[in-house]
This record gives C-alpha cells, structure tokens and sequence, in this order.
C-alpha cells in the first residue's frame, strides 16, 4: 500500500508550483526555476530547516546541492549519517532576487507549508540553519530563551513542544557562513557533534 505521506507531500509540491500569489512566483518563472520543496525520509528522526533556495537550489529544485550543500552532506557524513536518511527542507521554497532575505511576507506566505511539511514527518529533532529558520522554530515550538539570537543558542539542544508531541531544537549556523570564514567552520563541525546522541 502506498505510503499517505508521499502523496500529501506531492500535493504540497503541487501547491507550491502553483503559488501565483508568492512575490517571489515571477522571479522563479522568467529565470526558468524551480520551488524546492524538500528531499529525504518521510521517517526521518531529524529534519533539517534552512532559510531559503540559492541559484543552484532554484536550477535544480532541490535543496543545499550548491557549495552549501556539499558542506552540509561532509557534515552530515561526519558524523554517521547518510543524507537520504534526514528530511532537508527551506522556511521559503523560492529563490528570493540576488539570495537576499526573505521578507516577512514571504516567510508568512510559505509558513502553512512548512508547517505541513513537519506534521507529515513528524521529526522528534529539527535543526535550524541559519537566523530566520531558528526564529521561525522558537516561536512555532514555544521556545522562549533569555537570548534568541543564533549567536547566544548554536550547537543547544532546546525543548519544545510541537502539535504531535515534544521536539528537540538544534540550532547551527547556516553552512554559507562557514565557507568564507575557517572558525565558523570549526564551530559548524563541533556543533554537529551535538546531534551524535540522537542517533
């Protein structure tokens, strides 16, 4: 019997496709995009959220197969885990203009997605990469710290409560960041190791 997930999934990918109403839908056309939705287990213990689609990701409509991506996979691999075995997805599903922010708008726009997304696979582990992803995550999972910023919270493991049940919240720098700078990269490397008591 075929697995309901897979095709609440398509339909999501199907809705997304569809999203005139995004700012972000006549961008994606004209230059010939794709919307990334997400790629991995519909099992997977952990999901991985980032904060939206680069050139690459937008080119092939899946996500972090760019420089970023090819970090995040050596990472991933560093500590046991093949790729394939953790759900990877992005808040926003477009590539914003110049991979600039994106807008509060947006980020409203793609949220009932996402917020689909993780009742479909209802991970008991998401780790945000990156400022927009970990504040979308604090506030959807109740999460309130003394200090919110990813500078304070990355490598924690945070407690939260989801609509299906309790969630443990990694926050980590976005990969990006730890390619241009090599004591970003050593933080990125040692955080990942917190996620080593989830396997």
């Amino acid at each position: 019997m075929d697995d309901p997930r897979s095709a609440q999934m398509a339909a999501l990918a199907d809705e997304v496709r569809n999203l005139r109403a995004s700012p972000l839908y006549e961008f994606r056309v004209a230059n010939r995009y794709k919307p990334v939705i997400g790629e991995g287990s519909l099992d997977a213990f952990i999901m991985f959220i980032g904060e939206a689609p680069g050139e690459a990701e937008a080119k092939s409509g899946r996500p972090f197969v760019g420089a970023s991506g090819r970090l995040l996979d050596e990472l991933l691999r560093g500590i046991g885990l093949e790729r394939s075995s953790v759900y990877i997805t992005n808040v926003v599903k477009d590539r914003p203009p110049e991979n600039r922010d994106p807008t509060r708008e947006e980020i409203e726009l793609y949220t009932p997605i996402l917020l689909r997304q993780i009742d479909i696979i209802r991970p008991k582990v998401i780790v945000t990469l990156g400022r927009f992803a970990l504040a979308f995550m604090l506030d959807l999972l109740g999460i309130r710290p003394p200090e919110a910023k990813i500078s304070k919270l990355h490598g924690q493991v945070l407690q939260g409560v989801a609509p299906y049940g309790p969630v443990s919240l990694v926050p980590l720098f976005h990969p990006a960041v730890a390619l241009y700078s090599t004591p970003s990269k050593a933080t990125l490397v040692k955080d990942f190791q917190v996620l080593k008591q989830f396997l």
